[in-house]
């Protein structure tokens, strides 16, 4: 039996602009395409429903496209640390690809393996693609770790690699012939009945085509509006890409090379919004460079003063805020959205999160951990770095005295409506003067629209300025 290479799958599920599978390839020995669900380490952030119904999917797309160029992909379920050693062993490997990942617990599990196939005598090859940079690329001027994005993307553009290339997968890949792999099914990623992941259906295509067309769909239709449109709900004025991403079924710099180009082929039209875009690219990169130099940050405050913060357990709270049940329209329409669909439109994440931090005082954390949960998306750098934003206590942090007034975000960015009253349909017949603060209208107004509050729509569960009152207070008592 010939040796074979295997190309461990994680977070890199795309045959197109994959350094490590390309490797594998370029070898010219027989590969073997892998994925381990490993539910069997000690993870404390494994992997959330929304997350698991995803990566069902996107494994499907990507076994479909591996058997369309002769191979198939080998499941495996079991510990990597077990299951690599165990396959290399009884495949006479002589060498494993993979894509690194950044996580703590990923490192480690890295390193481990490392060791073990040094000891072997199997070439154990570790490559990026998952980020525009390494973490390990740049630093500030004094040597250490950016914390504020404005330098670091600058640093950053400067940086850029612009002949970096995406190498396209072949049309045929050499098999290696290996039994055993598991049936999909027999993994249960989907929900059982009843099927809270039914919405999820008509609003996402997982798998590297569904990326690339939602990429494609983004420049030809929404990007020239990017700058305005983003901060609306109501419009499709966003990418939607976050799921793709995370899953690595595009990378970044695919994303990149491809919004330059297509500048380059409108002669520079839409070049705001091209690089409004770019720039939350880079955001994204932001995150996971703080999460690789900062391990702690899903678990603890970037900024320690944060620790001693009095914050409140009120477990009816946080179920209504869950539940999109806290009498506040645009918060109530984003948790629905978010837990019909797995995802919820970024400025409406920063309204959700600011009221559950800053009206209800409720720690960051239990935000982080229902997002995980509930997120297609849910990625552990953007997710740590996004909440510890909002609460301030993270890097290049949004003051924590910068409270939102959730009436008066609704009216701004849903000026029309139209994401309440599709989302929250028992109050589509108010009037849009009173709908993002339904309990300001007449009784005769609410007759009419057959709005009932404390029954057909819950009375707001704490009142704004009394709730922005106690946030202050509580802040200044960390400041004393």
């Amino acid at each position: 039996m010939n040796s074979i290479v295997i190309h461990w799958f994680r977070q890199d599920l795309r045959l197109n602009g994959n350094p490590a599978f390309a490797a594998a390839i370029e070898s010219g020995a027989p590969v073997l395409p892998l994925y381990i669900l490993d539910e069997a380490s000690p993870l404390k952030w494994g992997m959330g429903g929304a997350s698991r119904w995803w990566l069902h999917h996107s494994l499907g797309a990507l076994d479909a496209d591996l058997r369309a160029r002769g191979t198939k992909l080998f499941l495996v379920k079991g510990a990597a640390r077990e299951v690599l050693p165990r396959l290399a062993h009884e495949g006479r490997a002589q060498a494993i690809t993979f894509t690194r990942c950044y996580e703590q617990s990923a490192r480690t599990l890295e390193n481990e393996l490392a060791e073990t196939f040094r000891e072997n005598s199997v070439a154990f090859r570790r490559f990026g693609g998952n980020l525009l940079f390494e973490p390990e690329h740049f630093a500030n001027l004094e040597g250490r770790p950016y914390k504020v994005f404005t330098p670091f993307y600058k640093a950053a553009l400067a940086n850029m690699n612009h002949s970096k290339s995406s190498k396209r997968a072949p049309s045929r890949v050499l098999a290696a012939d290996v039994a055993g792999s598991a049936a999909l099914k027999d993994w249960h990623l989907l929900p059982a009945k009843p099927d809270w992941a039914q919405g999820f259906h008509d609003n996402w295509t997982p798998g590297e085509a569904g990326a690339q067309q939602c990429l494609n769909d983004f420049l030809d239709e929404a990007v020239q509006d990017y700058p305005a449109m983003r901060d609306r709900p109501d419009r499709k004025g966003t990418s939607r890409l976050s799921p793709h991403l995370h899953f690595g079924e595009i990378s970044p710099s695919m994303c990149w090379q491809q919004t330059e180009h297509w500048l380059e082929r409108h002669h520079h039209r839409g070049s705001n919004g091209a690089q409004a875009f770019l720039r939350q690219v880079m955001w994204r990169e932001f995150s996971a460079h703080l999460l690789h130099h900062f391990p702690s940050l899903p678990d603890a405050p970037l900024r320690p003063e944060f620790a001693n913060f009095p914050w409140a357990r009120n477990e009816p709270h946080l179920r209504a805020w869950q539940k999109g049940e806290t009498g506040y329209p645009i918060v109530d329409a984003g948790m629905r959205e978010l837990w019909r669909t797995g995802w919820m439109h970024n400025r409406v994440r920063m309204i959700v999160a600011s009221f559950l931090i800053k009206h209800l005082l409720i720690h960051w954390r239990e935000g982080e951990a229902w997002f995980w949960d509930t997120l297609v998306d849910a990625d552990l750098a953007n997710n740590a770095a996004s909440w510890q934003w909002v609460a301030g206590s993270g890097a290049d942090a949004a003051p924590f005295f910068r409270i939102f007034n959730p009436v008066l975000q609704g009216e701004k960015f849903d000026p029309d409506g139209d994401y309440v009253r599709a989302w929250i349909p028992e109050l589509g017949a108010l009037p849009d003067k009173f709908l993002h603060k339904p309990w300001a209208a007449p009784e005769d107004v609410l007759r009419a629209a057959q709005v009932t509050l404390g029954k057909t729509y819950p009375k707001p569960i704490v009142d704004h300025a009394l709730a922005r009152k106690r946030a202050l207070e509580a802040f200044q008592q960390l400041r004393a």
